[in-house]
């Protein structure tokens, strides 16, 4: 955008509290002794939301050097149908995904869009390797939107289970490549792919949750609700597979209290797996902040039961410093969990209330909302943020052709560093 300024801003160690310079790409920092998220600290402390379209009219509060094309946004609504039906008086839903009628239109359909607009918009111009990201489906179909729309080389890898979530209303640019980790795999095998695709000069890492930009794009959804609600809500519902954007909501929430203008309280964060893929789950509720053990076979079995595969992160930033395990602990949060039939029903009773389909991910957040308020323990007008972290496709594929981002290479889940390597170069040579 002509005259866009970069983002003003230091970086802050959680670990040791020791403010820093970004060097252009910070995921943490060099001389902390032990596992810290770091976070981006604005020189803004009062947000303006700006007339912009898309996401970036939350500027102030991402770590930008460039402004990219980006029409795409979340909404905020109070709910009408839902809240009636669970008797709920200030239920507010944040819409991530294609929901036209309310002003939501990410064509991915998830609010993974936020990640993928922030992020790319945080890289250098002028930087001529590879960025990579490993994803179990939704991410990467953002990232490669993203990445296609605006001439970024890109590097995906998806478990081949997943491939099915890397479809797209238009062909993508050539700058676009995926790999897959073979049939059986999952998010974790993903990013041991991805990592190994690493020890190529060629690229570098996106970051996942240790980049600033990713967490702070999720935020927006809370500045979303926040700006709409005119303060900041009592509960943080949202379905959870690394915990990221619960991470980014509590880290968002505490900006908007130094901001002074919308209250002071801290959300509760209600984050919730889909059973019986539940390792966070079963770490909280023994009150851990280390994961407990997972057997890999016994963890990817897990991963091929739930309907939610975007929630099956065997390897989530819960432990450090700064992570979810903190959230919680600061925000007097919880961990829930539903099954794949609670969340159906629940996903059914948003499209007769709300008029649009959800993911499997939110209905399962919603399930755990409905559970909640049946057993009394939400106070029926507490205001409620309901994260819904993707819907609309249905809607949105309707009139659509479809197109499928096929893997350049397969790779088994004990593949040879040196292939992966080798392989990988050549798609960008």
């Amino acid at each position: 955008m002509k005259g866009f300024n970069p983002t003003e801003y230091n970086l802050l160690c959680v670990a040791t509290g020791e403010e820093f310079e970004d060097n252009g790409w910070s995921l943490d920092y060099p001389t902390c002794e032990k596992p810290s998220l770091i976070r981006a600290q604005y020189a803004k402390k009062q947000l303006t939301v700006y007339d912009d379209k898309g996401l970036y009219k939350y500027r102030d509060w991402l770590p930008m050097k460039r402004m990219l094309h980006c029409k795409a946004t979340h909404t905020t609504y109070k709910s009408e149908g839902l809240a009636k039906a669970l008797g709920l008086e200030n239920l507010y839903i944040t819409f991530n995904g294609y929901f036209p009628e309310k002003g939501a239109t990410m064509t991915t359909c998830s609010f993974k869009e936020t990640e993928a607009y922030s992020v790319c918009a945080r890289t250098d111009a002028n930087n001529e390797k590879v960025l990579v990201v490993a994803s179990a489906g939704n991410t990467a179909r953002a990232f490669a939107k993203v990445c296609s729309e605006n001439n970024i080389k890109l590097l995906l890898a998806v478990p081949e289970d997943n491939l099915d979530a890397l479809w797209f209303d238009a062909p993508l640019n050539d700058c676009v490549k995926l790999i897959a980790c073979t049939k059986g795999g999952d998010y974790f095998d993903a990013i041991h792919l991805s990592n190994l695709a690493l020890k190529s000069p060629m690229f570098y890492a996106e970051g996942g949750a240790k980049n600033i930009a990713r967490r702070d794009g999720m935020g927006t959804t809370v500045l979303s609700a926040v700006t709409t609600i005119g303060r900041i809500p009592d509960y943080y519902f949202q379905a959870v597979g690394s915990g990221t954007g619960a991470i980014a909501a509590w880290e968002a929430n505490m900006r908007l209290i130094e901001d002074g203008r919308y209250g002071t309280n801290l959300m509760r964060l209600m984050v919730s797996q889909n059973a019986p893929f539940v390792p966070m789950y079963d770490a909280w509720r023994a009150d851990s902040r280390a994961m407990l053990p997972y057997d890999d076979n016994n963890a990817r079995r897990d991963a091929a039961i739930i309907d939610a595969k975007v929630l099956s992160n065997r390897k989530p930033p819960y432990s450090i410093v700064g992570g979810l395990y903190d959230a919680l602990k600061a925000t007097n949060g919880d961990i829930l969990q539903a099954t794949n039939l609670q969340a159906q029903k629940a996903a059914r009773l948003f499209l007769e209330t709300e008029g649009i389909d959800i993911h499997p991910a939110p209905a399962v957040a919603l399930a755990t909302l409905i559970k909640e308020v049946q057993a009394g323990n939400i106070d029926r007008k507490a205001t409620i943020m309901l994260n819904i972290t993707g819907g609309g496709e249905a809607r949105y594929k309707a009139d659509k052709e479809i197109y499928y981002l096929k893997p350049s290479h397969i790779f088994s889940l004990t593949p040879d560093a040196g292939d992966v390597v080798a392989k990988c170069e050549e798609l960008f040579k």
